[in-house]
């Protein structure tokens, strides 16, 4: 029998070990900001029992860490079936308070197979709920899938592909339903992770000989969401890996969820057996916010700031945040791009106000904001495009738009898609027609002949800066 000193040696040589697992697979920063600061403090039976510094550090490494660790512990003892982290002695005054003779730890987490909700990968935002996404007709479609998904007690269509530009509500609707099904559904694993973490996970458990523990965390899933797939284009070992990944769990009947910034016929670099499964369920487009949704949007964050924020007066009293609806309307209608800079144009204003102690007026809105404005005030069309780029390279507008196949006509035609692409936000068809009525697929040609030429023709790629530049001037 080894004696209790021999197994506190054992149990600590094996924590040692699980830490290096954890520095190499999330890297220094990971460790130094988490791991590093929790405490060992032995193994009872088949529980492992850490002690966390405070509430914050211990609710983060249950978030995004705690299933990891039980791993790790179960390469050495495959009877841990727990890992619980404590709050170490005085973090918990209400308890200390009913037993004040006793060192407490109060339990944080115990990662068990399918007792409760069991969520890995990237952290999830908790502003990004149902409740907090705002449906229009540019979205509506995917919104109702994405709810499907979270009340159907079978898989209703698999997968669910969302795609869209950035800032149109693809990650907050991801989040939304992690959110939903952690709450109603606890027996259910669940990962999200964008594509770009799914590949360096895969590479890591490449290089450390660990691909039985990537397995298991990515196919042992009842709902699995990669974001962004369009990332591991080209990456051909990732892609084969998330082939094999996506048929277990499409086979299992266990629910998969992608999104990416355009659908999948349209993804360039993926292999086409990859495209081909992700068309199967159903493939949801979420398009540019209208003027009705922008504002919808605005009301809905301003209502939630005036809630919660206010202003404060030069004689040390303060008043309500008030947000005038022409401001509103005004940001609506001046920021078109993309969800996301319509609420960082708001914030910024929130911020000025009730740091600076002023009121929100049209004026001020403008002042704050002069520098965004100005940018969208300047929106390139297609049209000046195709002229700009026909006066540059000294040939005639009618030429370009032409069927004529002639080097001198092709390279400029195809320079100008590849510049509508990049600086409007018409789709693909829509550039295509507008260059005498061509299929999308001569677009994407046009698109990736040019972006092939950049990296090899030094010419061609100072062209092209330098055409931005005056669209940009």
């Amino acid at each position: 029998m080894p004696s209790d000193n021999a197994a506190v040696m054992n149990s600590s040589e094996q924590w040692d070990r699980v830490c290096t697992k954890f520095l190499r697979e999330f890297g220094q920063q990971a460790y130094t900001n988490w791991l590093e600061q929790v405490g060992f403090n032995g193994i009872n039976n088949d529980t492992v029992s850490l002690v966390a510094p405070t509430r914050f550090v211990r609710d983060w490494i249950k978030s995004h860490y705690a299933p990891r660790l039980k791993d790790y512990f179960n390469a050495d003892n495959p009877n841990i079936q727990n890992v619980a982290i404590y709050l170490p002695d005085g973090a918990n005054s209400a308890i200390q308070a009913q037993q004040p003779q006793e060192t407490v730890m109060t339990p944080a987490i115990t990662v068990e197979k399918k007792s409760e909700t069991s969520f890995e990968g990237s952290p999830l935002d908790e502003r990004y709920t149902f409740e907090s996404f705002v449906v229009g007709k540019s979205n509506e479609l995917a919104y109702a899938a994405a709810k499907r998904i979270t009340e159907a007690e079978e898989v209703a269509f698999n997968p669910l592909f969302l795609h869209g530009g950035v800032g149109l509500g693809k990650t907050h609707l991801m989040h939304a339903i992690a959110w939903e099904v952690i709450k109603n559904q606890p027996s259910k694993k669940v990962v999200y992770v964008s594509a770009e973490k799914f590949m360096f996970e895969f590479i890591a458990a490449l290089r450390f000989k660990d691909t039985h523990a990537f397995k298991q965390k990515f196919r042992n899933v009842d709902l699995l969401m990669i974001d962004d797939v369009q990332f591991i284009a080209n990456k051909d070992s990732t892609q084969e890996e998330f082939f094999h990944t996506f048929n277990t769990l499409i086979d299992n009947r266990c629910q998969v969820i992608i999104t990416a910034d355009r659908s999948p016929t349209d993804l360039e670099g993926i292999q086409d057996r990859i495209i081909s499964r992700l068309g199967w369920g159903l493939v949801a487009d979420i398009h540019p916010t209208d003027y009705e949704l922008r504002l919808g949007i605005l009301q809905s964050k301003a209502d939630a700031a005036s809630r919660k924020k206010s202003i404060a007066n030069p004689n040390g009293t303060s008043e309500k945040l008030v947000i005038p609806i022409e401001v509103l309307e005004f940001l609506a209608g001046k920021i078109t791009s993309n969800v996301r800079e319509l609420e960082g144009a708001l914030n910024r204003v929130i911020a000025y106000a009730t740091l600076v102690g002023r009121h929100i007026t049209m004026d001020m809105t403008r002042e704050v904001l002069q520098d965004l404005i100005r940018a969208n005030n300047r929106q390139v069309t297609i049209d000046e495009i195709q002229r700009k780029v026909a006066e540059y390279y000294n040939i005639r507008l009618a030429e370009m738009l032409s069927d004529r196949r002639a080097r001198n006509i092709v390279r400029p035609r195809q320079i100008a898609m590849y510049l509508s692409k990049e600086m409007t936000k018409n789709s693909l068809p829509e550039i295509g027609r507008r260059f005498g009525g061509r299929d999308h697929t001569t677009v994407m040609h046009g698109i990736r002949k040019v972006e092939e030429l950049m990296l090899d023709d030094h010419q061609i790629e100072e062209d092209v800066m330098r055409l931005k530049r005056l669209f940009e001037a």
